[in-house]
C-alpha cells in the first residue's frame, strides 16, 4: 500500500521542510525533493514511495511558462487555441531540460528500502490544462478543439505521449522501480470520446516504456465508465477512484490486471471508527481476487491527520499478516 499525495501538505515535515518554496522550485532541487519524497515513508512505512514532483514539470522544461497557484493548480500565461500553438511543444530532452527530476530518483533510490514510483501527467489533462489555462470543471474548450479540429487534437496528443515516454524513460533508467500515468480528468469524457481521442496516445506511452519490465499504473477520476476501455491501454495495473466498488470495478477491468484503490480521502477527516470500518470493508472486498494495491481514490487531502494515515497502514499491514481486524 502507499498514498497517493503521501509527500505533500499533510505532513508538517513537509511544510517545515518546504517553507515558503513554490513546488516548482521545491522540484528543481533534487536533494530536497528526495528527502520530501522520503518522508512519508519514514511517517507511515508505507509499501512505497512516489516521487516529489508535479505533472507540469516536463512542460516548465520545454519551455511552457505556467505557475502552479497554491490552492487554484496549474495556470498556463498563453493557453493554446489552435494548431499554430503545436510549435511550442518541442521534444523533451529529460537530461538537459530537466535533469533535476533524474537526479532526484537517484538520490532517494539510492536511501529507500521500498520502491519509487515515478510518475507523469497524462495526454488529455496535459492538454487540459494548456488549453483551458488552469482548471476546468467543465473542460469547454478542450472538448470543443477535440471535435472541431481533431488531427490538431490527435497531434497534440502525440506530443504529450512523447513528452510523458522521455520523461518516464529517464525517471525508470534513473531508478524508478514503477511509474504511475495521472491523467486525472479523462473521467469527464464519453466513453466514445476516450476511445477515439485519448486511448491511443496512452497506449503508445505504456507500449513506449514495455521493453523496461516496470510495472505500469493507470489512474483517473471518476472512471467508473471508462475502466474496460482503460485496462486495454497497456497498464499492468489500474487505479480506481472512491465512485465504484473494488468488485465492480474488477468486473470491468478483468483479472489480468492489478487493481489499486480506492478509499475516499474526505473519510480520512472523519472518525476513526468510520476510517476503520471502510478501510475493513474495502479490504474484505479486494481479497476475493488477488493483486490489490490497497490506496486512497485521490490524493491525501491537506487537512488529513496523518496519525489517522498510520492508523491505516497498520491496519493495511496487520489484516495482510492475518492479524485480527
Amino acid at each position: 500500500m502507499w498514498f497517493m499525495r503521501q509527500a505533500g501538505r499533510s505532513l508538517p515535515e513537509y511544510r517545515a521542510l518546504k517553507g515558503d518554496l513554490s513546488i516548482l522550485d521545491a522540484v528543481e532541487r533534487p536533494e530536497l525533493a528526495a528527502e520530501l519524497t522520503l518522508q512519508p515513508v519514514t511517517r507511515y512505512g508505507v509499501d512505497a514511495a512516489i516521487l516529489f514532483s508535479d505533472i507540469m514539470v516536463p512542460l516548465v522544461g520545454i519551455g511552457i511558462d505556467l505557475e502552479v497557484v497554491p490552492g487554484k493548480g496549474p495556470v498556463i500565461a498563453e493557453p493554446f487555441r489552435d494548431a499554430t500553438d503545436l510549435a511550442r511543444l518541442r521534444p523533451l530532452d529529460a537530461a538537459s531540460d530537466v535533469p533535476y527530476v533524474a537526479e532526484a530518483v537517484r538520490i532517494a533510490a539510492k536511501e529507500l528500502e521500498v520502491p519509487l514510483i515515478g510518475f507523469a501527467g497524462g495526454p488529455f489533462t496535459l492538454a487540459s490544462y494548456l488549453i483551458e489555462g488552469g482548471p476546468s470543471r467543465v473542460f469547454s474548450r478542450t472538448r470543443t478543439l477535440m471535435h472541431s479540429e481533431p488531427n490538431t487534437w490527435m497531434a497534440l496528443m502525440d506530443s504529450l505521449a512523447s513528452v510523458a515516454i522521455s520523461s518516464l524513460r529517464a525517471q525508470i533508467l534513473a531508478g524508478a522501480s514503477a511509474i504511475q500515468l495521472f491523467d486525472s480528468w479523462i473521467g469527464w469524457l464519453s466513453l466514445d470520446e476516450y476511445a477515439t481521442f485519448v486511448l491511443p496516445a496512452t497506449k503508445r506511452i505504456f507500449a513506449g516504456l514495455e521493453d523496461l519490465d516496470v510495472p505500469r499504473i493507470y489512474f483517473g477520476i471518476n472512471t467508473s465508465d471508462l475502466l474496460s476501455r482503460m485496462s486495454t491501454a497497456g497498464a499492468d495495473v489500474i487505479g480506481v477512484d472512491w465512485r465504484i466498488g473494488i468488485a465492480a470495478a474488477r468486473e470491468r477491468i478483468g483479472n489480468e490486471r492489478g487493481i489499486q484503490g480506492n478509499l475516499n480521502p474526505a473519510t480520512c477527516l472523519g472518525p476513526w471508527e468510520t476510517v476503520e470500518h471502510e478501510t475493513a470493508r474495502i479490504l474484505q472486498e479486494a481479497s476475493a481476487q488477488p493483486g490489490h494495491i490497497f490506496n486512497l481514490g485521490h490524493g491525501v487531502l491537506p487537512e488529513t491527520n496523518p496519525e489517522v494515515l498510520e492508523k491505516v497502514v497498520a491496519l493495511v499491514h496487520g489484516e495482510q499478516n492475518g492479524a485480527a481486524l
